[in-house]
């Protein structure tokens, strides 16, 4: 391999070096250098190495302060992005300053209670449409500009994910997504152990922005 497409920071933190283990140890999470960080992304995109660079799971108030110090400005955004978590002010902010969002879990992960496959706004938008759950959410990431990274082990699902293109949503539709209730699920501390100590306030990188 010569080059990746796109390569991202995965969160606006760092852990100590070595093989992670899951929960992650609160004293192996440090601060992010984000300025050294980033100045060795924009090497990688200098020397071709990667023809795009970006970050994940950034906020609003992340994305203020690389853009402050970065050359080459972030061309994606990674994030948690569905009807039932649809970040409206980030995707602002990411479109007014020409950053691209992806959405991942974009049918709500695979938690046992799932909001997006499980919502009766969206069930009911199914049934008038004819057109299933996931091709709702789906159709509606994609109506708000964004990407979206989808997947599933059934061809079936993946020929069904891949049709929601030639079809619009109608302002009806899109006025009841707008009024699901939101509820973030991926946070970092979910993946921390609650034990012990640590030198970055965690809560600081789950803020919860509507």
């Amino acid at each position: 391999m010569e080059y990746v497409d796109l390569y991202l920071v995965h969160w606006p933190v760092a852990a100590k070096p070595g093989e992670p283990q899951f929960p992650i140890k609160r004293e192996d999470i440090m601060p992010l250098d984000l300025s050294g960080v980033w100045r060795a992304m924009e090497e990688c995109h200098r020397l071709g190495l990667a023809r795009m660079i970006g970050v994940s799971n950034f906020t609003t108030k992340n994305l203020q302060e690389l853009l402050a110090i970065a050359e080459i400005p972030p061309a994606v955004n990674q994030v948690e992005m569905d009807p039932s978590w649809q970040q409206k002010k980030l995707i602002k902010f990411c479109k007014d300053n020409g950053i691209h969002v992806t959405a991942y879990s974009p049918l709500g992960g695979q938690s046992k209670s799932n909001a997006v496959i499980q919502s009766e706004v969206l069930e009911d938008i199914s049934k008038a449409t004819g057109k299933s759950v996931a091709q709702i959410s789906l159709r509606w990431i994609y109506e708000q500009g964004a990407s979206m990274v989808v997947k599933s082990l059934k061809r079936e699902r993946l020929k069904e994910n891949m049709e929601i293109f030639d079809w619009e949503l109608s302002d009806e539709d899109r006025l009841k997504i707008s009024q699901i209730p939101q509820h973030k699920r991926v946070r970092l501390t979910g993946i921390v152990s609650p034990e012990g100590a640590s030198n970055v306030d965690l809560a600081e990188l789950d803020i919860v922005e509507m």
